[in-house]
């Protein structure tokens, strides 16, 4: 699954439309309905399905595919606002209904739903593939260059200012990452565009192996020859990064470059080399930074954890206090239909449309006033969501300097031979105590 994800340098985002073709149905449910790594989210609409919960729509959609070929039965689609609109339901629906006609899936069963996480607001929205009457999956050819054309008329429409990227459809940002090198890099704990930075900053410092070598043991990468993949990097931990893919290039420009990779010691050469250089005071340092960051983080966490409680209850409240509402107006809308012979009367003289047609409208218009209300208790809660996610942004900004300073000193530490590395009167009073052995 690829996407644009374009800066106009206005500090403003397309609305981004990422989609595929998949299958998966469980997995899928499961995903969308994660209320863990999520503040909030929502089931904004499930349509066309018997049953009342995602996990059971998609299973319907996974049992009529049974009946074709077709084994990514479903299309899924991420709607992504500009990161300083909060988009309301409204806007989402409109969304969504405009991706499905320019793709093709009018009518389709669909589920929406809507996820607010680190004071971002994005939905999802799933269709089945399957044309129940005709029992053969709708096709959907070019659905890339359908939504980017999609991404640029709801730019448009909404009045941001267009970027050139969008524009030209040709920019890519050359921090994005694939999936794979975003999963490795979590399982570091470290973000990925962190060591994308410094894989390409280190690229562009250099002029051949040698300059390479210092530039990424500046960042505590160390160069070596990879089993498969050419040249290769570890960290400190002994994790293998292909340079060709982290870089951003092709294997036959980092070949131009530095040649043949013959020379270098061998992946397992290279973890010794570490593992011998590296004193257990560095891996203390390495465990004593990530456990302050830990501990740094933890108060935001906690407010972040108690604002997320907060707001569900605000929303379970006028939740229940709608639902009430509204089933005390339905009833004096029933109760506007007289019974027995005064109900026949009503019929025959056609008051009884009459008084029908006004209890719609009139219906509208409570279910507008409570889109309403919950669109202006959303937007609060956004705000005050936005406010925290700003001080957790200059933490991990501050963090993020801890690490690259860190990774300096272990480089410089690697770099002496025969001398037992020693603290830095920087590094002790950076970590607030004495670190010697």
């Amino acid at each position: 699954m690829d996407a644009r994800d374009i800066d106009t340098g206005l500090g403003r985002k397309v609305m981004i439309l990422k989609g595929s073709e998949r299958g998966g149905a469980n997995a899928l449910a499961t995903h969308l309905m994660n209320d863990r790594d999520n503040d909030h989210l929502s089931m904004v609409e499930l349509r066309g399905f018997v049953s009342d919960t995602l996990s059971g729509a998609l299973s319907e959609a996974h049992a009529i595919s049974k009946a074709t070929r077709c084994k990514q039965f479903m299309f899924s689609l991420s709607l992504n606002p500009p990161k300083d609109h909060t988009a309301t339901e409204e806007e989402f629906l409109q969304a969504a209904d405009r991706a499905e006609q320019a793709l093709g899936l009018d009518g389709q069963p669909r589920a929406i739903v809507i996820h607010e996480k680190e004071g971002r607001r994005h939905a999802h929205v799933v269709w089945s593939r399957i044309d129940a009457d005709e029992m053969k999956a709708i096709n959907l050819s070019h659905f890339k260059n359908k939504l980017r054309d999609l991404s640029r008329d709801l730019f448009l429409d909404y009045g941001w200012v267009l970027p050139d990227g969008l524009a030209t459809y040709g920019n890519k940002s050359p921090l994005n990452f694939t999936l794979e090198e975003w999963q490795q890099a979590k399982r570091q704990g470290v973000d990925p565009r962190e060591i994308k930075q410094a894989f390409q900053q280190a690229w562009q410092r250099s002029d051949g192996v040698i300059g390479l070598c210092n530039a990424l043991e500046e960042r505590g990468y160390f160069l070596a020859k990879g089993d498969r993949r050419g040249f290769v990097a570890l960290d400190v931990e002994g994790q293998v990064y292909s340079l060709a893919k982290w870089t951003g290039l092709k294997a036959k420009d980092v070949s131009a470059k530095l040649g043949s990779p013959n020379d270098l010691p061998s992946v397992d050469d290279t973890r010794l080399r570490i593992r011998s250089k590296i004193s257990q005071q560095m891996r203390d340092y390495i465990a004593q930074i990530k456990t302050r960051h830990c501990e740094d983080a933890e108060p935001l966490r906690l407010e972040q954890r108690t604002m997320k409680r907060a707001h569900g209850s605000e929303r379970e409240r006028l939740k229940k206090g709608q639902e009430q509402r509204w089933s005390s107006e339905n009833n004096m809308r029933c109760d506007r239909l007289n019974k027995g012979l005064r109900g026949l009367f009503d019929r025959l003289s056609g008051k009884v449309k009459t008084i029908r047609s006004a209890n719609e409208f009139e219906a509208r218009q409570c279910a507008k006033r409570d889109q309403e209300q919950r669109d202006f208790m959303i937007k609060a809660q956004m705000k005050e969501r936005q406010e925290l996610q700003v001080r957790v942004q200059k933490l991990r900004s501050k963090q993020k300097q801890d690490r690259v300073l860190l990774a300096r000193n272990i480089s410089s530490s690697l770099r002496r031979k025969n001398v037992s590395p020693q603290p830095s009167k920087t590094m002790s009073r950076r970590f607030g105590h004495d670190l010697s052995l």
